[in-house]
Protein backbone atom coordinates (compact mmCIF):
# COMPACT_ATOMS: atom_id res chain seq x y z
CA UNK A 1 0.00 0.00 0.00
CA UNK A 2 1.68 3.19 -1.15
CA UNK A 3 0.63 6.63 -0.04
CA UNK A 4 1.19 9.51 -2.39
CA UNK A 5 2.95 12.44 -0.78
CA UNK A 6 0.86 15.58 -0.93
CA UNK A 7 2.35 19.02 -1.42
CA UNK A 8 0.80 22.12 0.05
CA UNK A 9 1.30 25.61 -1.28
CA UNK A 10 2.78 28.30 0.89
CA UNK A 11 -0.52 30.14 1.33
CA UNK A 12 -2.20 27.00 2.71
CA UNK A 13 0.64 26.57 5.20
CA UNK A 14 0.41 30.19 6.33
CA UNK A 15 -3.36 29.91 6.77
CA UNK A 16 -2.97 26.70 8.77
CA UNK A 17 -0.43 28.36 11.08
CA UNK A 18 -2.63 31.42 11.53
CA UNK A 19 -5.61 29.19 12.32
CA UNK A 20 -3.60 27.20 14.86
CA UNK A 21 -2.64 30.38 16.71
CA UNK A 22 -5.91 32.30 16.49
CA UNK A 23 -8.46 29.53 16.83
CA UNK A 24 -9.77 28.47 20.21
CA UNK A 25 -9.52 24.89 19.01
CA UNK A 26 -6.48 22.73 19.73
CA UNK A 27 -3.78 22.17 17.15
CA UNK A 28 -5.02 18.59 16.75
CA UNK A 29 -8.56 19.79 16.01
CA UNK A 30 -7.30 22.37 13.51
CA UNK A 31 -5.15 19.73 11.81
CA UNK A 32 -8.05 17.28 11.62
CA UNK A 33 -10.32 19.92 10.09
CA UNK A 34 -7.67 20.64 7.42
CA UNK A 35 -6.97 16.97 6.76
CA UNK A 36 -3.33 17.09 7.84
CA UNK A 37 -1.35 15.82 10.81
CA UNK A 38 -0.65 17.97 13.84
CA UNK A 39 3.08 17.43 13.30
CA UNK A 40 2.82 19.29 10.01
CA UNK A 41 1.34 22.30 11.75
CA UNK A 42 4.08 22.26 14.37
CA UNK A 43 6.71 22.04 11.62
CA UNK A 44 5.07 24.91 9.74
CA UNK A 45 4.95 26.93 12.97
CA UNK A 46 8.76 26.78 13.01
CA UNK A 47 8.81 28.25 9.53
CA UNK A 48 6.06 30.88 9.79
CA UNK A 49 5.13 33.44 12.44
CA UNK A 50 1.54 33.82 13.65
CA UNK A 51 1.22 36.74 11.22
CA UNK A 52 2.17 34.47 8.31
CA UNK A 53 5.65 35.85 7.71
CA UNK A 54 8.70 33.64 7.45
CA UNK A 55 10.74 33.32 10.61
CA UNK A 56 14.34 34.47 10.64
CA UNK A 57 15.56 30.87 10.78
CA UNK A 58 13.46 29.93 7.75
CA UNK A 59 14.83 32.92 5.82
CA UNK A 60 18.39 31.90 6.69
CA UNK A 61 17.73 28.30 5.62
CA UNK A 62 16.31 29.48 2.29
CA UNK A 63 19.31 31.74 1.76
CA UNK A 64 21.71 28.91 2.61
CA UNK A 65 19.96 26.61 0.16
CA UNK A 66 20.25 29.21 -2.60
CA UNK A 67 23.93 29.75 -1.80
CA UNK A 68 24.65 26.01 -1.89
CA UNK A 69 22.98 25.79 -5.29
CA UNK A 70 25.03 28.73 -6.54
CA UNK A 71 28.26 27.15 -5.23
CA UNK A 72 27.48 23.88 -7.02
CA UNK A 73 26.77 25.80 -10.23
CA UNK A 74 30.05 27.75 -9.97
CA UNK A 75 32.03 24.58 -9.22
CA UNK A 76 30.58 22.95 -12.34
CA UNK A 77 31.45 26.02 -14.44
CA UNK A 78 34.96 26.01 -13.02
CA UNK A 79 35.39 22.32 -13.86
CA UNK A 80 34.24 22.91 -17.43
CA UNK A 81 36.63 25.85 -17.84
CA UNK A 82 39.55 23.78 -16.54
CA UNK A 83 38.77 21.02 -19.04
CA UNK A 84 38.46 23.55 -21.87
CA UNK A 85 41.75 25.18 -20.91
CA UNK A 86 43.53 21.84 -20.92
CA UNK A 87 41.98 20.96 -24.29
CA UNK A 88 43.01 24.22 -25.96
CA UNK A 89 46.49 24.16 -24.40
CA UNK A 90 47.04 20.67 -25.80
CA UNK A 91 45.95 21.72 -29.29
CA UNK A 92 48.26 24.78 -29.45
CA UNK A 93 51.45 22.74 -29.25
Amino acid sequence: MSTKRRKYDEEFKKRAVRMSYTSERTVTEVADSLGITKNMIYRWRQKYTPAGDKTQIAQQQDEMSELRSRIAELEEENYILKKATAFFAKNQK
